[in-house]
Parts: C-alpha cells; structure tokens; sequence
C-alpha cells in the first residue's frame, strides 16, 4: 500500500487542485474512507465531517447500497448518449421522480452533470425562450452580490464573488448586479430596501431587456445567508409583474438540507426553473437537473435547444439518485434535518455572546458563524486538528454536516468549534 508521505509527494508533484495557489502546493489531507458522517484519513486518523464536502452527502458516506445500484447500472448499461431520440430507462424514471416532488408548475427536466452546467442551461434557456418568443432584447440576467453560482463562463459570469470572478475577463456579458440579501448589513427594514432596489433596477435597465433573475433561496458559499423575513415572495411578485423569470439555485439547498425537498418550499418561492446537484446523488456520482417550468416552456414552444454536454442523462447516475431518494424518504431525513440543525444552533447561539462574533445563523442543516475581523482559516485548521472539518469562506464558518449526523457527533462538532471560535480573538 502507498504510504501518505508517498501520497503525499505525488499529489503535490502531479496534480493541480481547485482553489489552490499555483506553484505553491499546500500538504494535503488524504482521505481514505468515510461512514455515515465520518471520515478517516490515510493515517486512520477519524474526522467528524462538518461540510459535506461541498455540500453533497446528505445520506452520509460508505452507503454500500448506493455502491450496489452503480455496480448493477455499470453492468447492464454503463452509458450512452441521450442527444436526440436517445433515452435509457433510469434517467426517464428519475425525471418522473423528480417533477413528482418538485413544486407546482415545473413539468420537464434536463439533466445535467453538476450545478455550474445547470446553471449555464437555465441561463441559455431562459434567453433562448424570449428570443424564440420574439424579444431577443431580453438578454440580461439579474444576480445578487454574495451569491454563488459555478465556475462557468455564464454561472460565474453571475457569481457574485469579486475574488472568484478575478482574472478571467471578459465573461459573458448582460449579468447586472443587486445587493446581498443580508439582513444584518441593511437592517430591520432590509426586505423593504432590497425590494426598493430591485425596483430600481428594472426601472433602469428597462424589463423589457431583462430574462431572468437568479438566486440561491439561501446564499451557500456567500455564508450559510438566509435571506431577510418576507424577501422571496415580494422579489418574486415583482418579477412576475414585469414577465421576468426566476431561476431558483437549488444546488446547495435542496433534497433536505434546510428540511424540505426544496428550499423553494420552505420560503414559499414557485420558480420557473430550479438547478438542482449536489444532493441529487449524495456526491456518490457526478449528477445535475434543471426543472423546467410551464412559463418557460410555453416561451420556448417549437425552438430547437442546441444545448447539451456528453454525459446528459448519465444512466448510472440517474440510477444512483433514485436509490438516493429513496433513502432520503425512508430515513426521514427531511425532519431529521430540521430536528438537528436546531439542537446545532442552539450550541453555538451562545456564541454571539462573544465581541468577535456578528451573527449565527442558518436554516435547517446549512449554519454559518460571521466573524468580525477574524482569520476565519484559523478556525478551521484549529477544528480540523481536533478532529472536526469546518470550512472557512469569506468573513464566516459554515457548516453543512450530512443528515444522517447522530446527536453524539453535533454536539462534537458543536464543543470544538465553539472553543475554537472563543480562542480566535486571542
């Protein structure tokens, strides 16, 4: 077996890993295995696994049934295109599922193979529909500073991240900015402003040019934000009153995290499309959709979308996300989210005590600590050496822990962050 010391060297010899400064390889932490919301590194060292990753597991790590569904699919039909009049049993099924949970109104399904590709589809068809509709002026795309969209030409062309957009100009152009749904830096009216703003900016722009507004029902990367009380609905009023369409982001919130299948449920939004990853498989296989809605669909009636990537319709993911679903379902995991991601905030509600702390906050199992001139990379290194994987992103820590995380391991996570985060200041 390759020692880490050898793992090591060749990781830093051989790869080039995302977010990383080129040239400058960091030691990697090498991961081995993972159960449920453990993991162990190549040493056997054990991590509680406060992030998901990147948000993906909610059913948790090592489910050998998920391994059992790939091997099965791998062998009868590992893959093959679904350009066309091409289609494989498990990717129809899984469309059918999805519309079956999905809100009211969304009635077909692109799949795709990750968030920044689904992002790039709404995007592409939401100007597609109003061009074939006859308003090809309809081009403009509102985003919100804060927000998290890929790393696309078009998703990070509406990212709203200064620093993630830095360097790779010109990007596709028409994406007009609002501001951060933060309702601790506009204050007790922040709806009210938000709104006003929104307003203003259609004024000015014209709505005549613009196609879509999108937005993640909660800012994922931005900060674990939810949005101020009553924003979605207004936004969404004021959007239909102008025949703009309303991409929801759903690649961070959705299939439980903040305890409903959708976040669009759980703060009353009925998009025209959501884009939806992550969760869909629980990360066992790369997988995206998009939820395509009546509106855009009668828009875009009789136009050919010259739009795909090559592995749509993957038949091994879309077998894995039906087995993924059914778990979901059948461990209850929606409640189980909402259950612990209030005994998670209730453990660390206490930290707002602290003169270095602005905000704790979250929905569901999606939290976020905001700090206030503090190195939030320290707080995570610090977990990690206890054992604890936190992620540090921008002024906040956030954390996504999967679902199926036992009571015994939040309040873990719980005591090492929050002794962490009193040593920050120090």
């Amino acid at each position: 077996m390759t020692s880490t010391a050898e793992l090591s060297e060749l990781d830093r010899r051989s790869l080039v890993h995302p977010h990383t400064v080129l040239g400058s390889p960091a030691e990697p932490l090498v991961l081995d295995r993972g159960d449920g919301a453990l993991l162990w590194d190549t040493d056997g060292r054990e991590y509680i696994d406060g992030t998901c990753g990147l948000w993906q597991c909610p059913v948790g790590h090592g489910r050998a049934e998920l391994a059992a569904v790939a091997a099965e699919q791998i062998g009868r039909l590992e893959f093959f295109s679904s350009f066309g009049d091409y289609a494989n049993a498990p990717s129809i099924l899984l469309a059918d599922r999805l519309l079956k949970l999905a809100p009211e109104g969304l009635e077909r399904v692109f799949l795709t193979n990750g968030g920044s590709e689904g992002n790039e589809t709404a995007i592409k068809l939401a100007r597609l529909a109003f061009h074939h509709a006859g308003s090809p002026e309809r081009t403009v795309i509102l985003a919100r500073h804060g927000g998290y969209h890929g790393m696309g030409g078009g998703s990070l062309a509406a990212t709203g991240i200064d620093g993630l957009r830095a360097g790779f100009g010109p990007l596709l152009p028409d994406v007009e900015w609002l501001g951060k749904p933060h309702g601790i830096e506009h204050g007790e009216n922040a709806t009210d402003l938000l709104v006003a703003e929104l307003e203003r900016r259609i004024d000015e722009i014209g709505p005549h040019r613009i196609a879509a507004f999108i937005g993640e029902p909660v800012l994922g990367v931005g900060g674990m934000v939810p949005p101020p009380e009553g924003y979605w609905p207004r936004v969404q009023e004021v959007l239909r009153r102008h025949g703009i369409l309303l991409i929801a982001d759903e690649i961070v919130t959705a299939f439980g995290r903040t305890g409903h299948w959708f976040g669009s449920e759980h703060f009353g939004i009925e998009p025209d499309m959501i884009v939806l990853a992550k969760g869909i498989t629980s990360g066992y296989i790369p997988m995206g959709a998009v939820l395509i809605g009546r509106r855009v669909l009668e828009l875009a009636e009789g136009a050919t979308f010259l739009h795909g990537f090559t592995y749509n319709g993957h038949p091994v993911g879309s077998a894995v996300a039906l087995a993924n679903i059914d778990i979901i379902e059948r461990e209850n995991l929606l409640d189980r989210a909402r259950v612990l991601g209030a005994r998670l905030r209730k453990r660390l509600d206490p930290l707002t005590k602290l003169p270095h702390v602005r905000e704790v906050r979250g929905v569901g199992l999606m939290l976020g600590i905001e700090f206030d001139g503090v190195p939030t990379a320290s707080v995570q290194s610090g977990c990690r050496a206890d054992g604890v994987i936190v992620r540090a992103s921008g002024a906040s820590v956030v954390l996504s822990p999967p679902l199926v995380i036992t009571k015994e391991q939040i309040d873990t996570l719980a005591d090492v962050l929050c002794r962490h985060v009193a040593a920050a200041a120090d």
